[in-house]
């Protein structure tokens, strides 16, 4: 069977297997040749997501369990398509509906399943910051005991077989595996390695053999019943060895296909391991880049820089953010790796004082360039990558000795605590990126927030031919299978309201008319131009949209938190918030009344572009991928917008008409028949851009992607009168 596209579905939220079911005809008419589904395993009660697994051994039955994913495949199969399932190897949800975690709170490190969490016992017990205040503050009548279980507001906690009877809490709650703190002292005390920052998800140890098989024993029982036809690997730079950790899964999977959500940075290669290649975020950046006008984009620079008075760059962002993440959202992971490097002080009759190592480690961290490196893994080299680290990082430190010493035992050293050390700082500096540069400086550095995105370069939004064409042939040469992805349920930005952003480099005037019609408004009076300037381009990403006003609106709240500028998760600045949120609703309301043909230019040309980024993803090396609702114009923002339930029956209908969603779902349409018809030309055939056009060959077979009218017979065209042509035109050879 031919690989075509995958189609991704997010479940939950009000989709489950049947209803899911009942979706597959129109599904399979797009032309793909894969179901590609969120993660399916028991999840944490009302999840909206999946990857908070509670039991990994179960299919969830909020979603119709096993019986309705037997039936959903058979129905997908009966369709033609293959299902792609998601799973979570790196952690499991940290609460009270996780039986492994409920029975290691009762029986501590006696637990059998003790092994599977990654959890620092030498620490002392398991801390379980969960109180909404602290213990003392507790009224008598909200804790009780019922035979082995204590019952704390709305906690019910398990207690050790050997807890005195008795309802006194002082000899109670020294005999249990746990502690019980406030969520305020989370980051000075947790003991258990975390997903990111976020507490309520627990670290797996999948590096141990016996666990790799616990938790995966229903994944490889859904591929041997032949349910499942490939996986994507939740965030394998999380886990202690990742490259082992895929050659064991693909051993054990033969020939079905992997692909890993790895987030490479500039310049940077996918590792040599045994998998299909990405889940796209490199390609996709890629495509945006070469859409992008560095003519335009300039201008816009200066524009922002002229109103704002930043200076710095996107790496200067990430940086500071970095400095600041490490006292704050990671602390905690900072204070465990200079007792593990303390440890191996000591292991190692090194004299170095706790100070001297925050500081070592803090700066290695901040400088190192990439989410992780691979120092175990035989299949990469991170040597000459780590010692240029430490270069780096010397410039900012009084005692570079400390460093270098770090660098060498972990690149050198087979010892226990150099393993340890060496292992979670791999770890932390995935976190520490992924915090820094999604989650912080992409919402501070907002000159053009189309390239704030996921394995994005926002200092560098462009890119030329000769760039271009090293992507396309290493993507031909290595990974002709990985995805091609536009929109997923973790993008900041789906790729329609990219598209519209990135027209705004295409017409600055146009732009640079609209932003400063928008800080004429009362509501900007008084208003942080930098954050006015992010504003403006989400509230363009989603102009039109029935409910943008209230979307926008929702979706600046999470921005300013995840900024960490004037307000924040843990303490909001809901007057700050509420300016912004009127500012966005008054900028709505303004272009709904006046309809400005500034605003119009951009959004046509966004839609052109949309048909443009479509058609080079859907003809780039590698297996496009399209996200729930993308046949159509999709317009969204970060999660929790991007995850919002499409609506079935409008996309059922598409094409009918002339609107962009009816263009772009005939032009999908169109190229997913090219692509199974023409298997050799897209999986083996030659890739070349030329700054306006991608052509694919395979022998004597050609066809080309224009951004205008190429030469040759046209299989798709937008139409000359758009303000974007795209075609697609047969290029035989000789033609």
């Amino acid at each position: 069977m031919t690989n075509v596209a995958t189609y991704r579905v997010q479940l939950r939220d009000g989709l489950d297997f049947a209803g899911l079911t009942q979706r597959l005809p129109q599904i399979a008419a797009l032309g793909v040749s894969h179901l590609y589904l969120s993660p399916i395993l028991t999840a944490a009660p009302g999840s909206t997501h999946g990857y908070d697994v509670t039991d990994p051994t179960t299919v969830d039955a909020s979603l119709g369990g096993i019986e309705g994913f037997r039936t959903l495949s058979a129905a997908a199969q009966d369709h033609g398509l293959r299902v792609v399932l998601d799973i979570v190897p790196n952690h499991m949800a940290f609460g009270l509906d996780t039986p492994w975690l409920v029975d290691v709170l009762r029986h501590g490190q006696a637990s059998p399943h003790a092994p599977v969490f990654d959890i620092d016992w030498t620490a002392g017990p398991l801390a379980l910051p969960w109180l909404p205040k602290p213990l003392a503050e507790h009224a008598a009548d909200e804790i009780s005991r019922d035979g082995d279980w204590l019952t704390i507001d709305d906690l019910r906690l398990p207690l050790h077989p050997d807890t005195p009877a008795g309802d006194d809490l002082d000899t109670i709650l020294p005999a249990q595996a746990w502690q019980l703190l406030p969520w305020q002292l989370e980051r000075d005390s947790i003991t258990h390695r975390r997903f990111f920052s976020v507490t309520s998800l627990i670290g797996v140890r999948i590096e141990d053999p016996d666990v790799f098989e616990a938790a995966h024993a229903c994944v490889f029982a859904l591929a041997n019943e032949g349910l499942i036809h490939g996986l994507r690997v939740d965030h394998v730079d999380g886990l202690v060895d990742p490259g082992g950790y895929l050659r064991q899964l693909t051993d054990r999977l033969g020939d079905m296909p992997v692909w890993v959500e790895k987030i490479l940075v500039t310049g940077e290669d996918l590792p040599d391991w045994p998998v299909a290649g990405t889940t796209g975020y490199d390609a996709a950046t890629m495509i945006e880049q070469a859409l992008t006008d560095p003519n335009g984009m300039a201008r816009i620079d200066a524009l922002w820089r002229e109103q704002t008075g930043i200076e710095g760059d996107f790496h200067n962002a990430v940086t500071e953010a970095k400095y600041e993440i490490l006292t704050d959202e990671l602390a905690a992971e900072l204070r465990q790796l200079i007792g593990m490097a303390k440890a191996l002080a000591e292991d190692d009759s090194h004299v170095v004082g706790p100070e001297m190592l925050r500081e070592a480690l803090t700066e290695l961290m901040v400088a190192f360039p990439r989410y992780r490196s691979y120092i175990a893994d035989p299949a990469t080299d991170d040597t000459v990558l780590w010692r240029d680290t430490a270069d780096r990082a010397s410039d900012r430190m009084r005692d570079r000795a400390t460093a270098d010493w770090i660098v060498d035992r972990i690149l050198s050293s087979d010892s226990a605590p150099a393993q340890r050390l060496r292992t979670r700082i791999e770890q932390v500096t995935g976190a520490l990126l992924a915090k820094a540069h999604e989650d912080t400086a992409g919402f501070r550095f907002n000159r053009y927030i189309a390239a704030n995105e996921v394995g994005a370069d926002p200092d560098h939004p462009t890119a030329d031919a000769d760039a271009v064409n090293a992507h396309l042939s290493d993507r031909l040469a290595h990974w002709p299978a990985a995805l091609t992805l536009g929109s997923s349920h973790d993008t900041k930005r789906s790729e329609d309201t990219r598209a519209r952003l990135i027209a705004i480099t295409h017409a600055p005037d146009d732009w640079a008319s609209l932003w400063q019609d928008a800080c004429a408004l009362d509501a900007a009076q008084g208003l942080d131009l930098n954050r006015l300037f992010y504003a403006t381009q989400v509230s363009l990403g989603l102009w039109g949209e029935p409910d943008a006003a209230d979307r926008v609106a929702d979706h600046m709240i999470k921005a300013l938190r995840e900024g960490k500028e004037v307000s924040y998760w843990t303490a909001p600045d809901e007057k700050r918030e509420g300016r912004i949120q009127d500012f966005v609703r008054a900028l709505l309301a303004d272009w709904d009344s006046r309809r400005p043909d500034t605003l119009l230019n951009l959004c046509k040309l966004g839609e052109g572009l949309s048909l443009a980024e479509t058609a080079l993803r859907l003809c780039w090396p590698g297996m496009p991928d399209i996200y729930q609702g993308a046949e159509g114009t999709l317009l969204q923002l970060t999660d929790p917008d991007n995850r919002r339930t499409p609506d079935w029956d409008a996309l059922k209908a598409l094409p009918n008409g002339e609107t962009h969603a009816d263009r772009k779902a005939d032009l999908i349409r169109t190229l997913l028949a090219l692509r199974r018809d023409r298997p050799d030309l897209f999986a083996h055939g030659t890739a070349t851009w030329d700054g306006t056009q991608l052509t694919r060959r395979a022998g004597d077979d050609g066809i080309a992607v224009g951004l205008g009218k190429p030469e040759g017979e046209t299989l798709w065209t937008s139409g000359t009168d758009a303000p974007w042509p795209v075609s697609i035109v047969a290029t035989p050879l000789g033609g």
